[in-house]
């Protein structure tokens, strides 16, 4: 729990925020845009997404900024839930995506799914690679991750569902996470 004192800092913070205030926001920024970088860094499948989405976090945090309240978290914890409910979106729209279909009966028997033309090509194969690293991944990993980032669950649920304690479901997690990094950088795929 925060220090009185801390949470007086992040509520003032937040407060002029929501006043719209430019130099606040750049402070924001400035304390989280960093993690909120390597976060949508390790989900997403390229510097430029990861990018944007930090941009759109700190768009939602300016818009929602008079929401947040120190007695139920502390400002660390309410940037990094508003990235994940961001990153959750993002994947589960890029899913749908890939799933969106077959090009013809015939052609679907051939080919892989269709995937949404409006995508580019590159962002396409890139997710194409993503799902297939994620299908090669030790099966609680695997669960654990498509539960959290494309279900959107809570890791406490993940474990209560599976009768599995936190810790290891949040050990699952890190490994699936590091293991699709170095598989990334083992196998050249572009990032």
């Amino acid at each position: 729990m925060q220090s009185p004192d801390a949470q007086a800092v992040d509520l003032a913070l937040m407060q002029a925020v929501a006043r719209k205030d430019p130099a606040a926001l750049a402070t924001l920024y400035d304390r989280f845009g960093s993690l909120v970088y390597r976060m949508a860094h390790q989900i997403l499948p390229s510097r430029t997404d990861a990018e944007d989405a930090v941009q759109e976090v700190f768009i939602r945090l300016w818009r929602t900024a008079d929401r947040y309240d120190p007695q139920r978290a502390a400002l660390v914890t309410w940037v990094m839930l508003i990235t994940r409910r961001y990153l959750v979106d993002r994947l589960r729209r890029a899913r749908a995506a890939l799933k969106a279909g077959a090009l013809d009966e015939r052609q679907a028997e051939l080919t892989e799914p269709k995937i949404a033309p409006e995508i580019p090509a590159e962002r396409r194969e890139r997710m194409a690679q993503l799902m297939k690293q994620i299908d090669k991944l030790p099966e609680l990993q695997r669960v654990v991750l498509i539960r959290a980032y494309l279900n959107g669950q809570t890791l406490r649920q993940i474990g209560d569902e599976l009768n599995t304690p936190l810790g290891t479901i949040k050990s699952a997690l890190s490994r699936a996470l590091v293991r699709l990094r170095e598989r990334e950088l083992g196998e050249g795929i572009p990032a």
